[in-house]
C-alpha cells in the first residue's frame, strides 16, 4: 500500500510568523506531529510520503503514486482540508481523515467526501480501520466509544518523513488530557480529564531519534497542559535533565501549562534545568467574574499577576493567551488585558475574540440558549474573526476593543519596553549549549541580527530604546541576551500582523452591516472609524 499523508495549509494567523521565517530561510514554524504518529501506527511494510502543504503543494506525481490518502487537520485548516479531499477524490483515491477537527465534527467530513473517518485516538481506531481495509471495505466510521488508550504503547513517530530543514522547531507529545473544566476548551472532549503520560524511556527514545537525525534546535512539547499530571512530569524531567547533560544540551524546549505551575517551585526548577525556555499560559482574562462563568477556576486560586511574576523569575518566559467576549464581561475588557500584560511584562500576549468550538460545554450551552450563529463546524474560526455566537455585549464593541487591545500590545515602543522588562527579571538559564563552549552562529542567524539592527536600531523610532535596552541586557544579564534578541526579531512578524488584524476586522464589520445584522448601541460608523484610525497607527508602527 502506498500511503500519501497530506497536511492542509493554515490561513494567515498569529502563529504564522511569515516575516521571521523568511529571514531565517525556513517555511513553517511546526510540523504535523499527528500524521507522522499515525504513520508509525500503520503497517510499516507500507510505503509513505508526507506532504505538508504549508511547505509546498502535492505534485501530480505524488497524487498518481498514492493508493490511499490520509489527512488530519485542526478546524482552522478546514478550507484547505476540503480542497485536498476533493482533489484526492477527483483523482479516484481512497481518503481517510482523522484528527481533532474530524473527531469534533464528523458530519463535515462526510460532506467533504471522505471515505473513512478514523476518529478519536488512533491507538484504538487505526486497527479497526485496517481490519476494514483487509475485508475490502471502501468506507466506514471508526470510533473508540469513549475508551482512552494507554499512551505508553504509542510508537515513536516517523520523524524521518519530515522535510526537516523547512521547520523552525520540531514537536513531541508527552501527555494527553487535562484535569480542568474550562467551558470553552475542547481538550477534555478530545482526550479526557485524566492526563495520560508516556514513560520517561519513551520520551528519551523520541529525543534520541531527533538527535540522531541531526536536530539541534527547539522542541515543542505540544501537550495542552504539560503539568496535568505533576508527579509524572517531574519524574520525566529528572530523566530528561540527565539526558540533556549527557548530550551537551542539544535542545531547548517550550510547552503549554496551566497557571498553577507557579505553585510548584520544584517543577519550575526542573523545567529550567532541562532547558525549557518558554511556556504558554492560558490566562484568558483578568476578570474574575468571566473566569468563574467559564469554569476557569484554576486561574482564581492565586493572584494571577503574582503567579505570572513567579514563573518569569523562575526562568520561564511566558506567552499568554487572552480572550475578549466572555459572558459577564464588562466594557473595557481590552484595556484591562493591556493593563495586565504591562503589569506582568508578558512579552507575547495572544489576544483573540472568543470563538465557540464545536462540541464543547460552551457550544452545548449556547446551542440550548439559541445563541449559535453557525452550525456543525463552527464557521470560520481564526484569531482574526468575529465571534460565532450572539454575545452579551454588542459585537462591534467587542471587535473595537479587540483591535485596539491588539494594536496597543504590539505598538513598537510598548513591545520593546515590555520585552526588556521581562528579560530583566527573567531567571537566568541553569545551563545551555552556550555554556558548552563557543558555538559559531548560523549564517541565517547573522542575517536576522543585521536585519533587525537596521530596521529597529536605525530606521525606526525605536532606535534609541533598541540600543539602550540591548546594551543593558548585555552587561546586566548576558545569559539571556540571545533570547532577548530573538524576541525582538519576532516583532518583524507583529508589525505586519497588526495591520492584517485591523483590516480583517474592518472587512468583517462592513460585511456584518451589509447583511443587515442589527447594529449595536455603539454605531457601526464609529467602530469602523476607530478601526481605521488604529489601522493607520499600525502602518506607522
Amino acid at each position: 500500500m502506498r500511503c500519501l499523508l497530506v497536511y492542509p495549509k493554515f490561513p494567515k494567523t498569529f502563529w504564522s510568523f511569515e516575516a521571521v521565517l523568511e529571514l531565517i530561510d525556513r517555511k513553517v514554524t511546526l510540523p504535523p506531529l499527528g500524521l507522522v504518529t499515525v504513520a508509525a501506527m500503520l503497517p510499516q511494510e507500507w510505503e509513505y510520503e508526507l506532504v505538508d502543504c504549508n511547505i509546498r503543494p502535492v505534485t501530480d506525481k505524488e497524487w498518481e503514486w498514492a493508493d490511499l490518502v490520509v489527512c488530519s487537520a485542526m478546524v482552522v485548516q478546514k478550507e484547505d482540508l476540503y480542497g485536498q479531499i476533493r482533489e484526492a477524490k477527483r483523482r479516484g483515491k481512497l481518503v481517510a481523515v482523522g484528527g481533532p477537527y474530524a473527531t469534533s465534527v464528523p458530519e463535515d467530513m462526510h460532506e467533504a467526501g471522505a471515505d473513512f473517518l478514523v476518529l478519536d485516538e488512533g491507538e484504538i481506531t487505526i486497527p479497526l480501520f485496517l481490519e476494514a481495509l483487509e475485508r475490502g471495505e471502501t468506507c466506514g466510521v471508526f470510533r473508540s466509544d469513549g475508551v482512552k488508550p494507554d499512551v505508553t504503547q504509542t510508537p515513536i513517530p516517523r520523524f524521518d518523513l519530515y522535510e526537516l530543514e523547512a521547520y523552525d522547531s520540531l514537536s513531541v507529545q508527552y501527555s494527553r488530557g487535562c484535569p480542568f473544566l474550562c467551558e470553552f476548551c475542547d481538550i477534555i472532549n478530545l482526550y479526557g480529564r485524566r492526563p495520560r503520560t508516556k514513560t520517561p524511556d519513551q520520551m528519551m527514545a523520541e529525543l534520541d531519534t531527533l538527535y540522531e537525525m541531526g536536530w539541534r534546535r527547539c522542541v515543542f512539547m505540544v501537550d495542552d497542559n504539560f503539568i496535568g499530571n505533576k508527579k509524572n512530569a517531574k519524574g520525566m524531567l529528572r530523566v530528561l535533565q540527565g539526558w540533556q547533560e549527557d548530550h551537551g544540551y542539544p535542545f531547548s524546549f517550550m510547552t503549554e501549562a496551566s497557571v498553577d505551575l507557579a505553585l510548584d517551585k520544584e517543577l519550575m526548577r526542573l523545567m529550567v534545568a532541562c532547558n525549557f525556555e518558554s511556556v504558554f499560559l492560558g490566562i484568558e482574562t483578568p476578570d474574575e467574574e468571566s473566569l468563574n462563568l467559564t469554569r476557569k477556576y484554576q486561574n482564581i486560586r492565586s493572584p494571577l499577576a503574582e503567579s505570572v511574576d513567579t514563573i518569569i523569575r523562575a526562568g520561564l518566559r511566558p506567552m499568554g493567551g487572552f480572550i475578549i467576549g466572555f459572558d459577564g464581561e464588562k466594557p473595557g475588557a481590552g484595556e484591562r488585558i493591556n493593563d495586565f500584560v504591562e503589569e506582568t511584562a508578558i512579552p507575547t500576549p495572544v489576544i483573540s475574540m472568543l470563538q465557540v468550538l464545536p462540541n464543547t460545554a460552551l457550544w452545548d450551552r449556547y446551542k440550548k440558549e439559541g445563541r449559535l450563529l453557525v452550525e456543525q463546524g463552527g464557521g470560520d474560526i481564526n484569531n482574526t474573526t468575529l465571534t460565532n455566537f450572539v454575545t452579551e455585549r454588542p459585537v462591534d464593541e467587542i471587535a473595537k476593543e479587540f483591535v485596539q487591545s491588539f494594536l496597543t500590545a504590539y505598538d513598537a515602543n510598548t513591545y520593546i519596553d515590555r520585552v526588556y522588562r521581562c528579560f530583566l527579571k527573567l531567571g537566568a538559564p541553569v545551563k545551555t549549549r552556550s555554556f558548552q563552549g563557543w558555538v559559531i552562529p548560523e549564517l541565517c542567524e547573522i542575517r536576522v541580527l543585521l536585519t533587525v539592527i537596521v530596521r529597529q536600531g536605525i530606521l525606526r523610532k525605536t532606535r534609541w530604546k533598541y540600543w539602550h535596552h540591548g546594551l543593558s541586557i548585555l552587561f546586566r544579564k548576558p545569559a539571556v541576551l540571545r533570547h532577548y534578541l530573538i524576541l525582538l526579531a519576532h516583532y518583524e512578524h507583529h508589525v505586519d500582523f497588526r495591520h492584517f488584524v485591523s483590516e480583517q476586522i474592518r472587512t468583517q464589520l462592513e460585511n456584518l452591516e451589509s447583511q443587515s445584522r442589527e447594529p449595536a448601541p455603539m454605531t457601526m460608523a464609529l467602530a469602523e472609524k476607530e478601526v481605521e484610525k488604529l489601522s493607520e497607527e499600525a502602518l506607522i508602527g
